[in-house]
């Protein structure tokens, strides 16, 4: 069987009714909010993003995880906590993404999490840098259900690897991704669905055709270019890529480069997704790394209630009247159209 049918065939067995009406009412509520220019939301996120903890083994140079730059608390996501939050949205989620900041597999318990999620019939994803693939981590990763796991492998060599991926070992990715998919193979599973993820910087972008390879080679089902998030692009940076297909930048006739993409004054992961952080914090999408823009505390507040709360309501009305007024939107590239 083909590997991304099966993927999808994966992914519409989590389906159910209660959750296809979720959807409808979701796609339905966004666009009568584009039409009437006010906000409109009908049912609950088909996906959200949970944070396993804030920790990173790495110091890559665009997260704040990696340069140990956080203005808010730091820590783990606690198992009993995750069950509550679960059981308050699993019956309208199709996908749960098991990312925010930091490295999931530090957090002890974040494969029982994994393991909780598949049991209430969520598709589940995570994104790892691949420094914890040890063997014994595979086949709990395996026995877990985890439904995607996308690694980061930024480079093909470890001089250009670790231009970006600072203090890791390609090496210890390579072979972790090896034993994933022996793993796999060995005790029968169609799952986890296994991805190279290249975050396309100018020191790797040569490497593009090697990525897929390699990928090849190791046995890994695809990979996905990603274009790289910088922080500090007025006025060039050095991970800007040359190739103008890789980069979320153009540089203008004076020299100055700006975002690609038009800040249109709606955006679909406001009617569709969230993020909910270690502790608890609801903030609208995974741009807001310092969860500076918080619409709720799920330690005193239900999820219901943040979602169609008045913070909720106005950070929409705040999107329609104008997105680029909004700090974390202006160096946005996603959530403008539904399945976009």
């Amino acid at each position: 069987m083909n590997i991304h049918f099966r993927d999808s065939i994966n992914f519409l067995r989590h389906l159910s009714l209660q959750k296809i009406w979720n959807v409808t009412q979701l796609v339905t509520s966004f666009y009568l909010t584009k039409f009437l220019k006010r906000p409109i939301q009908w049912g609950l996120p088909m996906t959200i993003s949970v944070e396993p903890t804030t920790a990173c083994n790495l110091r890559c140079p665009e997260c704040p995880s990696g340069l140990r730059s956080f203005s808010r608390d730091t820590g783990n996501l606690k198992q009993d906590f995750f069950r509550d939050t679960i059981e308050q949205l699993y019956h309208k989620l199709i996908y749960l993404i098991f990312y925010f900041q930091g490295e999931p597999y530090i957090n002890p318990g974040f494969l029982d999490m994994v393991k909780h999620a598949n049991e209430k019939g969520i598709y589940t994803i995570t994104s790892t840098n691949g420094h914890f693939l040890s063997p014994e981590n595979c086949r709990k990763t395996i026995n877990s259900g985890l439904d995607r796991i996308i690694i980061s492998v930024d480079g093909t060599t470890q001089e250009v690897y670790e231009n970006y991926r600072k203090e890791g070992k390609l090496a210890v990715v390579l072979q972790g991704a090896k034993n994933l998919v022996k793993s796999r193979k060995e005790l029968k599973s169609a799952t986890p669905h296994i991805i190279f993820q290249f975050l396309v910087v100018k020191p790797n972008e040569h490497q593009i055709p090697e990525i897929y390879k390699l990928a090849d080679e190791i046995g890994v089902d695809e990979v996905k270019l990603k274009t790289a998030q910088i922080y500090n692009f007025e006025n060039g940076n050095p991970l800007i890529p040359t190739a103008d297909k890789y980069s979320r930048y153009k540089k203008n006739t004076d020299g100055k480069y700006e975002i690609k993409n038009e800040l249109l004054n709606h955006c679909w992961k406001l009617w569709h997704a969230c993020v909910i952080t270690w502790n608890g914090l609801v903030v609208p999408c995974c741009f807001d790394k310092d969860a500076v823009h918080q619409l709720g505390d799920m330690k005193s507040t239900s999820f219901t209630d943040i979602w169609e709360g008045a913070a909720y309501d106005q950070f929409r009305k705040r999107l329609l009247e104008g997105r680029n007024s909004i700090d974390i939107c202006q160096n946005c590239t996603e959530g403008c159209q539904v399945w976009s």
